[in-house]
């Protein structure tokens, strides 16, 4: 029987399940790290979001394109967990599932599915939610060490939420008063979407997937090197903190996009020098928005206006041809 699929159409024992596995383990310290934060709360925003991206990623298969389940695949879950983690602990779930639509339907299964996307799904669900209800996806939590089932939230504003807002008359000395301590945002004692707020689960989950050689170093390393190297030329100048290249790192959405996002095998160039080369424009972008537009974080969009230059980018930025000397 003749099989027709999308490319690389290369045998190898590791099929998408097992990759997708490996993902998905690769996520849950930052989930635990999530229920420990912020409760019971967040434990319903991850279940809420996986479970309405499975159910609508099974519907499309049965009743739209009257094929097989792809969800066995596990790709709907992982969706599921990125977009909780891009989420805030108090969203309403309603919100929830209307993200999970875009996800799933409008983001993935209009395009046919696993590996025909442009787009990284669970992003497009992201920035949707936040320019749809700006209000609910900026209201965050502040974390509460093992109370699971705290009702009173009180809400803060994020590491880059106060950068941001912050005036010409601010001083050094009074700003950084505002800001969590950098084990704080390493560890995750921070507000923030409930899957970003740890840099020390999300590097666990790294060196998983470069143990199990899920993805390469190439873009997690060149994406974070370039947003630390540009914000630290700019902070050994003007030695203003909201340049603080270490607040950068450990803050916001940079980690869990470079490392989860960003490596989407889908939306990311195939070359070695391509994926460079998209890693570096994405730190790029993501400095810009961060510090010169409206908006205090900038990784989603940074990596879906770079998800559209990948066709391009494989275009141009060849490797090596098979057999072909040096």
């Amino acid at each position: 029987m003749l099989k027709i699929s999308t490319a690389p159409h290369i045998q190898a024992s590791v099929d998408t399940h097992h990759i997708m596995r490996d993902v998905v383990i690769a996520l849950m310290p930052a989930a635990l790290v999530a229920i420990i934060f912020f409760g019971i709360n967040a434990l319903l925003v991850i279940a809420t979001s996986v479970a309405s991206c499975v159910l609508f990623e099974y519907a499309a298969c049965r009743l739209w394109f009257k094929t097989r389940n792809t969800t066995r695949d596990l790709s709907a879950v992982i969706t599921g967990l990125l977009l909780a983690f891009n989420l805030p602990s108090a969203m309403p779930v309603g919100m929830i599932v209307i993200g999970s639509f875009m996800a799933i339907i409008v983001a993935k299964m209009c395009y046919g599915g696993l590996g025909k996307n442009i787009f990284n799904p669970a992003l497009i669900g992201r920035v949707f939610l936040f320019i749809s209800f700006p209000v609910q996806m900026t209201q965050w939590p502040k974390p509460e060490f093992l109370k699971f089932f705290y009702v009173d939230v009180q809400t803060a504003a994020t590491t880059l939420g106060i950068i941001k807002h912050a005036d010409a008359q601010t001083g050094a000395t009074e700003l950084s008063g505002q800001l969590p301590s950098y084990l704080d945002m390493f560890v995750g004692y921070t507000g923030g979407c409930i899957g970003e707020v740890s840099a020390l689960a999300l590097l666990l989950g790294l060196a998983y997937m470069l143990l199990r050689r899920v993805i390469t170093w190439h873009i997690p390393v060149c994406y974070i090197g370039t947003v630390f190297l540009i914000t630290a030329i700019m902070w050994l100048v003007t030695k203003e903190v909201r340049y603080d290249p270490l607040t950068h790192i450990l803050s916001g959405g940079l980690m869990l996009g470079a490392i989860f996002m960003a490596t989407d095998y889908t939306t990311s160039p195939m070359t070695i020098k391509g994926q460079v080369l998209f890693a570096v424009l994405c730190g790029l972008l993501t400095v810009v928005i961060r510090l010169y537009s409206a908006y205090p974080e900038g990784v989603s969009f940074a990596i879906l206006i770079m998800n559209a230059f990948v066709p391009l980018i494989d275009k141009y930025v060849h490797g090596r041809i098979y057999g072909q000397r040096r």
